[in-house]
């Protein structure tokens, strides 16, 4: 509960922080002041940083439950290929030239996450097998990929393979109310689906066998699991591209502090999930830089080396 708290806390500095952070730094009295500041907190900052904190929070989630319900502490929402699928939408959408309307991105990106959640359950069949879906959501990450560097390299113009490019390393920039109406209501729902599965993956910590001996709906849990993180990342791809890495660092941040029992997990990776992306984003942006840097490229810069560290330990536990 003390954890919560702080997290939560912590969100709302962070928060005030994206609001004032930029090339021009806002001081709180010109928030309301009715000239250009308020037009820049209001319709520039404000929908950014709601964004920034959704976005993390549907990530941080979705990690936690992927680590979870795979019992891997090395899985990452991208793994079940919703993302890339997201991502391949979106692409396809720039390629033929749909991508000048503020609403046919998103939509596009939320129709390849939709396809790809179908696609998954047609290739895992009726089965709840976790190796089985592991396999599926595998071939169906690199499936997409492939067929997103194909569309790059048929890209009709170098102007479309740069957009393209751009677009897939991830960023909140010139994000508006519109991107915050159609992502928000999908980030939602798949994070009330998430919320559902807490004591189903305590019980899976015991095994398949036994959970099932439990009670626990397996078929069910994969269901929830599955349009709940496709729900989750599908709309945060779509609202701001590829942003890497949240799902996978959060949940290890924070175990230590709640122990090993995936449901307390959630909430707080959701938290330290959106207090995550609102401090990055608030950095790329006060960054001296010709350009802005991209979120994307920021969460990679950090997560590799994490990534790495956590192998080492792994690899030293395991000897």
């Amino acid at each position: 509960m003390r954890l919560n708290l702080f997290l939560a806390f912590a969100c709302l500095a962070a928060f005030a922080l994206s609001l004032l952070a930029g090339r021009v730094w806002v001081p709180p009295a010109d928030w309301l002041s009715g000239d250009l500041a308020a037009i820049i907190i209001v319709d520039l900052r404000l929908p950014r940083a709601v964004l920034g904190l959704a976005i993390g929070g549907a990530l941080g989630l979705s990690g936690a439950v992927m680590q979870g319900y795979l019992r891997n502490p090395l899985a990452d929402p991208g793994l079940f290929g919703v993302s890339s699928s997201a991502a391949l939408g979106a692409v396809m959408s720039m390629f033929f030239g749909y991508s000048t309307s503020a609403w046919l991105l998103p939509m596009f990106a939320l129709a390849g996450a939709a396809g790809g959640i179908l696609l998954l359950a047609l290739l895992a069949g009726r089965s709840a097998s976790l190796i089985l879906f592991t396999l599926a959501g595998m071939i169906l990450a690199n499936l997409t990929a492939s067929l997103t560097a194909l569309m790059i390299s048929l890209a009709p113009t170098p102007f479309a393979a740069s957009e393209i490019m751009t677009w897939l390393m991830g960023a909140l920039t010139d994000r508006s109310w519109d991107d915050v109406r159609l992502a928000l209501p999908v980030m939602a729902a798949g994070a009330l689906a998430l919320s559902f599965t807490g004591r189903s993956l305590d019980a899976l910590t015991l095994g398949e066998s036994a959970a099932r001996s439990l009670g626990v709906d397996t078929r069910r849990l994969q269901w929830l699991v599955v349009l709940g993180i496709g729900a989750c990342v599908g709309a945060s791809v779509a609202a701001a591209g590829v942003v890497g890495f949240v799902g996978l660092i959060v949940p290890h941040l924070v175990r230590p502090l709640v122990g090993h029992r995936p449901s307390a997990l959630l909430l707080p990776s959701a938290l330290a999930g959106g207090l995550l992306v609102l401090v990055a984003d608030s950095v790329v942006r006060i960054v001296p830089s010709a350009a802005e840097l991209r979120l994307g490229i920021a969460m990679s810069l950090l997560g590799a080396p994490f990534f790495l560290a956590l192998l080492v330990r792994l690899r030293r536990e395991l000897a």
